[in-house]
């Protein structure tokens, strides 16, 4: 089988891909607000659109959307301070507002776009076992040979995303995720402003225990180090800062 066999998209066309971002929600360890982590939004928009692709902005349930601040380069923590990327994109209006009014999932249309790319951030993990309509699209594209990507915690899809005979879509794939150093480092920081006892985690559970125990070859980078991994027509980033190689290997799979 050959590689366009595989994926089936005419490189000579204008390519249409579906961004997908959590809709808020609440954290179950901390009590606090969390949404769609910003780079992983606004650095894979940024591949996409310079190279001309028609990019829209969906999300599990529709409406607006916010991220997590930590995320923003605006914040007063001065976490993402150096992103100039998100900074730009939130400084203009029209693209701001594009996460005021997300298109729920269900109205994609898998047949009119090329790639679906799913964003991480927090509230994934505490939302995305019951964002059933966005598990089955993303297997509709790629069981349809289109690009189906995932980043960071937006990787929680794959905990519960199942093919049409009820294998879990990852299992004997290779994927990345955010990982478990990544996942020691963020409780260490929680438990040092006080948010957290000693001991307790910030996540309800972890992406790279939940990948291997799901059949599936992980892999990752180390910690904080940009990277991301296709296997197929399945693209998996590795964390927030992965949002480049994620959006490359996507534009890759695309042919170019």
């Amino acid at each position: 089988m050959s590689v366009r066999d595989a994926n089936p998209v005419d490189a000579l066309r204008p390519k249409r891909l579906a961004i997908v971002i959590a809709n808020p929600a609440v954290s179950t360890t901390t009590g606090w607000p969390v949404g769609f982590w910003w780079s992983e939004l606004t650095h894979p928009w940024f591949a996409f659109t310079e190279r001309g692709y028609a990019v829209e902005i969906f999300s599990p349930e529709g409406g607006r959307c916010e991220a997590d601040a930590l995320s923003d380069p605006r914040d007063a923590s001065g976490y993402s301070e150096t992103d100039l990327i998100s900074l730009g994109f939130l400084s203009s209006p029209k693209l701001a507002a594009l996460v005021e009014t997300t298109r729920p999932v269900a109205e994609i249309d898998v047949d009119s776009f090329d790639a679906i790319v799913v964003a991480g951030g927090q509230a994934p993990m505490f939302s995305y076992d019951r964002a059933e309509t966005l598990q089955r699209i993303f297997v509709a594209f790629h069981e349809a040979g289109k690009v189906a990507a995932a980043l960071c915690h937006g990787t929680a899809l794959l905990r519960y995303a199942r093919r049409a005979d009820g294998w879990l879509l990852v299992a004997g794939k290779t994927v990345t995720g955010f990982a478990n150093a990544e996942e020691d480092f963020a409780d260490k920081a929680t438990w040092e402003i006080g948010a957290l006892q000693p001991g307790s985690h910030l996540m309800p559970w972890r992406i790279e225990d939940e990948l291997k125990a799901s059949g599936a070859n992980y892999v990752q980078a180390g910690l904080w180090r940009g990277f991301a991994i296709r296997d197929g027509n399945l693209i998996t980033g590795q964390q927030n800062f992965s949002g480049a190689e994620t959006a490359r290997l996507v534009c890759e799979a695309l042919g170019g």
